[in-house]
């Protein structure tokens, strides 16, 4: 109960009962749940230990400085990372052949990612039918919406592909959506997918 915090569709239903780590892990992933997050950024060893992991996969430049929800407040560099360093971060994670994910927990973030709920108009409606879309939304209150993620066609190579937008606050959902499908098109096509 003393973890609870917004937006906690997997944790909130579990108060008083017990989850694994693997659920608090498929909630962080596939809906965004913010206690989730914080419980496993304190049973990892906190931010420090967080930071560390960036570090330790050659990120050197996204910040975590805070928790849920705190985090979601706009604080000038605080918790930021660029669209380019989220995008060399899929390839490490996901695509390297030296990835320190073991082939277990890759598989299962792969399938968490693929099996998000949230942001079903963003990177997934912008490519064509029949590819795979492995993929991680984020919606802030002050006007971000992001999507990252690994494309995969069918007969090619994995794209990993960033997409940050902050929209106005009078924009709906589909607009702020539709942004970024189109974004991924335009990606796509400039590298001869479409």
């Amino acid at each position: 109960q003393a973890d609870m915090i917004s937006h906690a569709p997997v944790t909130e239903p579990a108060v008083g009962s017990t989850l694994t780590i693997e659920q608090l892990m498929k909630g962080t992933v596939e809906v965004s749940d913010n206690p989730a997050a914080n419980i496993l950024i304190r049973e990892m060893g906190g931010l420090d230990a967080l930071r560390a992991f960036y570090r330790g996969i050659g990120d050197d430049s996204t910040r975590v400085d805070r928790l849920e929800p705190e985090m979601n407040r706009q604080d000038g560099d605080k918790d930021t990372i660029t669209p380019d360093q989220s995008v060399r971060n899929i390839q490490r994670l996901l695509v390297a052949a030296d990835t320190p994910l073991s082939p277990a927990s890759k598989t299962l973030l792969m399938r968490w990612l693929v099996d998000t709920p949230t942001g079903q108009g963003r990177i997934k409606a912008g490519v064509p039918a029949g590819w795979t879309v492995a993929h991680k939304t984020g919606t802030g209150g002050y006007g971000p919406v992001n999507d990252i993620g690994l494309i995969l066609p069918p007969n090619a190579a994995p794209i990993a592909i960033a997409v940050y937008f902050h929209a106005t606050k009078d924009s709906t959902d589909a607009q702020r959506e539709a942004v970024i499908a189109d974004a991924t098109r335009q990606a796509l096509k400039a590298l001869g997918h479409g």
